[in-house]
């Protein structure tokens, strides 16, 4: 359901979709205790995550930070939105690297334009939606050339890489089954192993 709304609502938990400008969107956001997508005026509550969500996505982003430290390579974590500008999209990733400095939408500092590489670790709520719409949308952002979606029940990653930075239509895509597998993330150059991934994840 979408709710025609001229002011700012109180967004609580059990909102679903609200439609606001994007202004009233970045206004409530500030301050929200929660994330919430802007998907071309409807407001989208994201789901809470699990321990194993966030154990995930935190020990991605040190591996990531630690290994990247030295190069122009920056991590970042989901307190940053990414703006998709061809569908009017913020939205939040799990993890996502940039190549070199951030280039912010206007003069907001919280809308990144630039992502490389962009993690979502899948929770039941948003699996078809991280596979299908979400990765479409990706795609429009011409720094974008790398994804990794990845299980929380098992230790299982689905790698795709663009073959041709300037084509938007030919990804590889590649499946890492099990612990003993490593990942090579193309876009960084750096290998990861799956037993850094899911470190202290009991299954």
């Amino acid at each position: 359901m979408v709710i025609a709304q001229t002011s700012p609502p109180n967004l609580t938990s059990d909102t679903t979709k609200t439609r606001l400008t994007l202004d009233e969107y970045r206004e409530i956001e500030e301050t929200a205790e929660e994330r919430h997508e802007y998907r071309n005026g409807e407001i989208i509550t994201m789901p809470g995550g699990s321990p194993a969500h966030s154990r995930i996505a935190v020990d991605i982003t040190t591996f990531l930070n630690i290994n990247l430290r030295d190069t122009n390579f920056q991590t970042y974590n989901s307190d940053l939105r990414i703006w998709i500008p061809s569908f009017n999209h913020g939205t939040y990733a799990d993890v996502f690297v940039i190549d070199g400095e951030p280039e912010f939408n206007g003069n907001r500092n919280d809308e990144i334009l630039n992502p490389l590489l962009i993690v979502e670790v899948l929770s039941p709520s948003t699996e078809a939606y991280d596979r299908g719409e979400k990765f479409r949308k990706y795609r429009s952002i011409p720094s974008f050339c790398e994804y990794l979606i990845v299980s929380q029940t098992e230790p299982y990653i689905e790698q795709y890489h663009n073959l041709e930075p300037n084509s938007k239509d030919r990804w590889e895509w590649q499946v890492h089954d099990g612990l003993d597998r490593s990942i090579i993330l193309h876009s960084l150059n750096v290998e990861i192993p799956l037993y850094e991934i899911y470190r202290r994840i009991n299954f």
